[in-house]
């Protein structure tokens, strides 16, 4: 399955999103708990279910900015 070029801005912030509250929230979860207790895997999971599309709905909203900024700092 391939997705239109147009779709690309899109597709990358939805997956970088992601991965990104995959492990943060992981880590997140495991200070929370103290630790790698049993049952942390369905914990963890359930902060990423939250996680992702927040983080996909800011990425998609905030990454034109970011990428205007970025490109004001380089050269």
């Amino acid at each position: 399955m391939k997705f239109p070029k147009s779709s690309a801005r899109y597709l990358n912030a939805i997956l970088l999103s992601g991965v990104m509250s995959f492990v943060v929230s992981g880590f997140a979860t495991a200070k929370a708990v103290g630790g790698l207790p049993p049952g942390i895997v369905m914990q963890w999971l359930g902060a990423w279910a939250i996680a992702w599309p927040i983080a996909a709905v800011v990425a998609i909203l905030v990454g034109p900015r970011v990428q205007r900024l970025v490109a004001r700092l380089t050269q």
